[in-house]
């Protein structure tokens, strides 16, 4: 693959077919995607925890009701224990990566503090594990026709219900579900 052709600020959407439970129905945002593999966030699997919760582990606490009852996603299966803020850009965190000029993933406690104190990014998503690809790994599940890829929509990330993601993104790729067949092949 090209540089270009890398599939980093894309969604990836499950293709109908998709068996594996981990990412059945699933859009995952693709934060890094290179020659050495590829790393993403689900979007649209909430876990049993709100922000709340995981403040509360940290010995962090917030008075902001909104901040605490703020749900917290699967990101993935991948390090399910680890947390990751994906964030509209700005601010300066000790553990950050920009990923284009609207979006980065921050992995830091400093910004958990300061979304705790109300002070942290307008919008961002929180998610427990990732999403992760070997070398080579993403590109043979794409030629096996396990995903559709559209270019990522910050509303769709930060706005839309989460029981709509799916089928949001679906729409991005402008696919009518009901003309994909139930198996994967090749002419």
């Amino acid at each position: 693959m090209t540089e270009a052709s890398f599939l980093t600020n894309q969604f990836l959407i499950a293709m109908p077919t998709m068996a594996d439970p981990n990412f059945a129905r699933g859009v995952t945002y693709v934060c890094q995607h290179t020659a050495e593999g590829a790393m993403g966030l689900m979007i649209n699997r909430l876990s049993d925890y709100r922000l709340g919760d995981v403040l509360q582990q940290m010995k962090l606490d917030t008075e902001i009701v909104a901040v605490a009852q703020t749900p917290v996603y699967i990101g993935g299966p991948v390090n399910p224990e680890r947390g990751f803020v994906l964030h509209e850009a700005g601010g300066e965190w000790d553990s950050s990566f920009r990923i284009n000029e609207r979006l980065s993933v921050t992995t830091s406690r400093d910004i958990l503090v300061a979304m705790a104190e109300g002070s942290g990014p307008a919008r961002f998503l929180i998610a427990l594990g990732y999403s992760g690809w070997s070398p080579g790994q993403l590109e043979q599940e794409m030629v096996d026709n396990a995903w559709l890829t559209a270019e990522a929509d910050l509303d769709l990330i930060f706005q839309t219900p989460l029981d709509q993601r799916w089928n949001a993104a679906v729409a991005l790729v402008g696919v009518n579900l009901s003309a994909l067949s139930d198996y994967a092949g090749h002419a």
